[in-house]
């Protein structure tokens, strides 16, 4: 069995797969992780997510309404971003989770148009064990999203409680 597992561990890898999250023992203060792949945001993406959420707005959804606007085109809805940088962050920071306990600090510096593409990176801030449940820790990570031409789109930061791989220590 452990030759079997090693097998599918060696083919997991190849195909560029890899672990699924991390424990609190695994997560370093100053660790920036580059989280793969990068999502090019369509105006489909776009539209669907408005719709879903109840967002009419005309920025999001007018082509005509968005050309007299600051920008002179559509700006995909900030929540979108947010929602794709947290999804894109998950196999390397919560994908262990017991649960994300909050976002601070969210905010769009520069606006996302329909065909930019994102690429997202996480920092660990801090880690600091619970001094209540032996098993478990909270982990500060800080998010940036940068677009195709290395524009800060957005950040944001957050608390994720994480299981310990060894509660005892």
């Amino acid at each position: 069995m452990s030759d079997d597992f090693t097998t599918d561990q060696r083919e997991r890898e190849a195909s560029g797969g890899h672990a699924y999250g991390r424990y609190f023992e695994e997560f370093e203060e100053g660790a920036v992780y580059k989280h793969w792949p990068a999502k090019t945001v369509t105006e489909s993406d776009d539209h669907l997510f408005c719709l879903i959420t109840m967002n009419h707005h005309p920025l999001h959804l007018n082509d005509v309404y968005a050309a007299q606007s600051q920008q002179k085109r559509n700006v995909v809805v900030g929540p979108l971003v947010y929602s794709l940088a947290l999804g894109m962050s998950v196999s390397d920071v919560s994908g262990k989770a017991i649960a994300n306990l909050a976002t601070e600090e969210l905010s769009h510096p520069n606006p996302v148009f329909h065909g930019d593409t994102l690429f997202v990176e996480t920092e660990v801030v801090s880690k600091k064990a619970s001094s209540s449940k032996p098993d478990r820790g909270v982990v500060k990570v800080h998010t940036k999203v940068l677009n195709q031409d290395g524009v800060l789109v957005a950040e944001f930061k957050r608390l994720v409680l994480v299981p310990k791989k060894n509660p005892g220590t």
